[in-house]
C-alpha cells in the first residue's frame, strides 16, 4: 500500500504525530490532568495503510474501537479519551469512515478473528484469553538517589547471564522468587556476583518475545529470548506470579527494583538487545505488529517485495528507513531513562549498520545518531559484530565509542589450550605461542585500523552460544539431539578436547587435566588486556551435558546449577583467585591502552628469557613466552609465563636490573598447575631459573 502524500482525516482533532506511541496530550489539545489521566495522543507509524484504526479495553471496561483520523508522513494519530494505565489496546487497518468510538466483541477481535496489531512504542504486552495485545503503563517508580554506575571499561568484568536460569535451582531464593526478576535481585544471588569479583551483568534478552511455531510444535520454547515481538516491554513471564497477576505496571517495578537493587550492589545491568529482526518471521510468518502496519518499511527487502535476511530468522529490519532508526534509538534512550540501564549488547550488530547496498557501514546513520546522542554515548555498547548475510563478519570494525565481542581471543584461546593439545597427544603437531600472545595483549592489530585500543576488545572463551567451560574440556562433538534437529544444529568447530573420554568420567587423571584445562582458560580471560566476559555458571564448572546450542532448552540443562561438588568449589575458588589477581595485577596498566606504542608496555621474552625472535614466535615446536607488562609510570607490573607443552620446563627470568639495587625480584602469585597452594609466594629474582609446570600459567608479581 502507498503512503498517503499529504494528510488525510475524517474527522480532524488536535493530536501530534510525535511522540510516538501513547502519550499525554499537549496542553493545546486539552491536556490531562490528574482528574483525567485516560485522555491520550496516540501515534503510530503505519505507512502501509491508508486509516488505521486503534482498537482498546479501559481497566474493568468494554473493547472498543476509534478511528486515528489524522495522517502526517504516514503517522496515524489521534486523541482517545478514555485510555488510561492498565488499559489493553491494539491497532488494525479501518474498515470504514466511522469517527466515534464503538463497541467490539468482548474478546477484542475483529468480525474476521484478525487479532489487533501490536503498537511498535507499546510500553507494555498483555496476554490474557488468548488475545495479545499492547498495555499502557503509567511509568511510576521511586528511584530515590539511584543512577548509572558509569564504570570505565579498564575495570569493567562481564558476567553472562539469564534470568530464568540464573536463579531457578538456586536453593538459598525462595521457591516463588527462582527464574524470576526479583530472584535475580535476591541478597544470595547478589553476594554470589560481588565475591565473585564481576563488575556488570550483561543479560540475555528481557524484551517480549515469542516462541518460534516450529519450537511450539515441538513442544519447546526459546529459551534465551531472540525473537523480538516488542521493543519497548519487557517478557512479563520473568516476572513473579504476583507481579504478572497485578498487571504490566508490577511487572515493570519489579525489574526496575532489580536494577537499584544491582545498583546498589555496586553492579551494572547491560541488556543483549535484538533489533536485527522481530518474532514475525518470514514472509509467511505471522502478522504481529510491523507486517500488518508496514512491512515494505519496517523490513529490507530486495525491491520486489522478497525479505533480505542477512539474520537466519527470516526477516531482517530496515536500517536504511529513518523510521526504523529512530524507533531503535527511541528505545535504546526509553530503557536508559526509564531503567536505568549501563549499556546494551546488539545480537548482529552488523544487520543494523548495513547501507542502501546491503553492505556494513562503519558511518552507517544508526552509528552516528548513536555517537552523536547525548544519553546513549555515554552508555556501555558492545557489537557482536557478525550477521549471516554478505561480508557479515567485522570484528575490529565498529567505530569509536563501541567494544566488540572477539572471535578471534576465543578461537585463539581454545585452539592453544585445547585443540593443540589433542593434537599433540595424540602424536601429531600444535600451533605456536603467537595467536595466543596476540589474544592475551588485546589484539591490537584487530582493532588498529577502527582507531580503538585493546579495550575494544571483549575477550571471552564461551557465550551463551556454545559449549560452556567444563563441556570444552569433557566433549569433542556436540550432543544437540535434545533439540528435536537431529543434530545437524549448533556449530561443528568447537575447538574442545575430551581429555580421552567423551562425558562423564570417573577417571581421576582425566579429571584433574580437565580441570587444569579449564583453569588456563579462565586465567587467560583473566590476564589478557581488553574487556573479559564470563559466562554464568563457568565459575561453577556447570554442564549442559555436551549441547552446544541449547536456545531451546528451559530445563536444568541450561539452568546454573548451584550444587556444590569438589569439582565446582574448585572452579569457584580458582575464578575468584584469578578475578582478584586481574584488579591487583593490572591495576597500574594504562586505562587508554595506545594503539601503536605497545613497546612502553609490553615486552616479549622466550624460555631462556631472551627477547623472542620472529623464528621462535612462529616455530610449532616452541610454546613457551613469557610476557613483561609494564605502567604508565615505567615501573613493572609483573611476569606472566606460558607454557603449552607436556613438559615441565625450567624457565630463566627476564635479566632485569631494578636501579641501584642489583636484580628484580618477582613473587609468584598464581599458578594454574596442581601445585598453586604449594608454590605460591615463593620469590625468584630476575636472571635466575625457576620451574614452570607442563601445561599451566604462572604469573609472578614485582615484588
Amino acid at each position: 500500500m502507498v503512503m498517503p502524500l499529504f494528510d488525510t482525516a475524517s474527522t480532524m482533532d488536535a493530536s501530534t504525530a510525535v511522540p510516538l506511541g501513547v502519550s499525554v496530550p499537549r496542553a493545546d489539545s486539552g491536556g490531562s490532568g490528574p482528574e483525567d489521566r485516560g485522555r491520550a495522543n496516540v501515534a503510530c507509524y503505519a505507512p502501509g495503510v491508508p486509516s488505521l484504526e486503534i482498537v482498546y479495553q479501559p481497566p474493568g471496561g468494554e473493547w472498543r474501537v476509534q478511528p486515528l483520523p489524522n495522517v502526517t508522513h504516514g503517522v496515524h494519530h489521534g486523541i482517545v479519551a478514555d485510555l488510561p494505565p492498565g488499559s489493553r489496546y491494539g491497532f488494525r487497518p479501518a474498515a470504514g469512515e466511522q469517527s466515534l468510538p464503538v463497541a467490539v466483541p468482548a474478546n477484542g477481535l475483529d468480525q474476521d478473528g484478525s487479532r489487533p496489531l501490536l503498537d511498535p512504542y507499546g510500553r507494555a504486552v498483555d496476554l490474557r484469553d488468548g488475545l495479545l495485545t499492547s498495555a499502557r503503563t503509567a511509568g511510576d517508580f521511586d528511584w530515590g538517589t539511584d543512577s548509572r554506575l558509569r564504570l570505565p571499561w579498564r575495570n569493567t568484568i562481564i558476567y553472562e547471564a539469564h534470568v530464568r536460569g540464573q536463579t531457578m535451582l538456586h536453593p538459598d531464593v525462595p521457591e516463588e522468587l527462582r527464574g524470576t526478576y526479583a530472584g535475580m535481585a535476591h541478597p544470595a544471588v547478589l553476594e554470589h556476583l560481588k565475591g565473585l569479583g564481576i563488575t556488570s551483568v550483561q543479560l540475555l534478552p528481557v524484551h517480549f518475545h515469542l516462541d518460534e511455531p516450529h519450537l511450539q510444535d515441538l513442544g519447546l520454547t526459546n529459551y534465551w529470548g531472540y525473537n523480538t515481538a516488542a521493543f519497548f516491554a519487557l517478557h512479563p513471564g520473568y516476572a513473579t506470579s504476583a507481579a504478572q497477576d497485578a498487571g504490566p505496571q508490577a511487572v515493570q517495578n519489579e525489574f526496575k527494583a532489580m536494577v537499584k537493587a544491582f545498583h546498589e550492589a555496586g553492579l551494572e545491568v547491560i541488556l543483549d538487545v535484538v533489533y536485527n529482526h522481530t518474532a514475525e518471521g518470514g514472509a509467511d510468518g505471522q502478522t504481529i505488529s510491523f507486517r500488518g502496519l508496514g512491512e515494505d518499511r519496517y523490513y529490507r527487502t530486495d525491491g520486489h517485495g522478497k525479505y533480505l535476511d542477512t539474520t537466519g530468522c527470516g526477516n531482517s529490519l530496515n536500517f536504511a528507513e529513518p523510521r526504523v532508526v529512530q524507533l531503535v534509538l527511541d528505545s535504546l534512550r526509553y530503557w536508559v531513562d526509564e531503567f536505568h540501564i549501563d549499556g546494551f549488547r546488539f545480537d548482529l550488530a552488523v544487520t543494523l549498520c548495513r547501507n542502501g547496498d546491503n553492505e556494513f557501514d562503519p558511518r552507517h546513520p544508526f552509528l552516528v545518531a548513536v555517537a552523536a546522542d547525548p544519553v546513549l554515548s555515554d552508555t556501555k555498547l558492545i557489537a557482536e559484530p557478525w550477521d549471516v548475510g554478505y561480508g557479515g563478519w567485522q570484528t575490529g570494525r565498529f567505530p569509536m565509542g563501541w567494544v566488540d565481542w572477539n572471535d578471534h581471543f576465543r578461537d585463539s584461546v581454545r585452539s592453544f589450550w585445547l585443540a593443540d593439545r589433542a593434537a599433540l597427544e595424540s602424536g601429531g603437531q600444535g600451533g605456536s605461542v603467537a595467536k595466543l600472545a596476540d589474544a592475551l595483549s588485546g589484539s591490537a592489530a584487530l582493532f588498529e585500523a577502527s582507531g580503538r585500543s585493546r579495550l575494544a576488545s571483549v575477550n571471552y572463551v564461551t557465550a551463551h552460544d556454545g559449549f560452556t567451560l567444563n563441556d570444552l574440556v569433557s566433549y569433542d562433538r556436540k550432543h544437540n539431539e535434545a533439540n528435536g534437529e537431529q543434530n545437524r544444529d549448533g556449530h561443528g568447530d568447537n575447538r574442545s578436547y575430551n581429555h580421552g573420554v567423551e562425558g562423564p568420567t570417573e577417571d581421576g587423571e582425566i579429571l584433574a587435566r580437565r580441570a587444569q584445562s579449564r583453569r588456563n582458560m579462565m586465567a587467560s580471560l583473566m590476564i589478557s588486556l581488553g574487556v573479559p566476559m564470563i559466562t554464568a555458571g563457568d565459575e561453577l564448572a556447570r554442564t549442559q551435558q555436551g549441547n552446544n546450542n541449547a536456545y531451546c532448552q528451559d530445563n536444568a540443562l541450561t539452568w546454573v546449577d548451584w550444587t556444590r561438588t569438589p569439582e565446582s568449589h574448585e572452579m569457584l575458588r580458582s575464578t575468584k583467585r584469578y578475578i582478584r589477581l586481574r584488579k591487583e595485577f593490572l591495576a597500574a596498566q594504562p586505562h587508554h591502552f595506545p594503539v601503536r606504542d605497545e613497546q612502553s608496555y609490553l615486552y616479549w621474552y622466550d624460555h631462556n628469557g631472551q627477547p623472542m625472535s620472529m623464528e621462535r614466535w612462529n616455530d610449532p615446536q616452541h610454546r613457551v613466552m613469557q610476557l613483561l607488562l609494564g605502567s604508565d609510570d615505567g615501573e613493572l607490573a609483573g611476569l606472566v609465563v606460558v607454557n603449552g607443552t607436556g613438559s615441565d620446563i625450567t624457565i630463566t627470568l627476564p635479566p632485569l636490573a631494578a636501579e641501584g639495587t642489583g636484580p628484580r625480584m618477582f613473587e609468584l602469585r598464581l599458578t594454574t598447575s596442581p601445585l598453586h597452594e604449594q608454590r605460591q609466594g615463593g620469590l625468584v629474582a630476575s636472571g635466575e631459573k625457576d620451574l614452570v609446570e607442563a601445561n599451566s600459567i604462572s604469573i609472578y608479581r614485582n615484588a
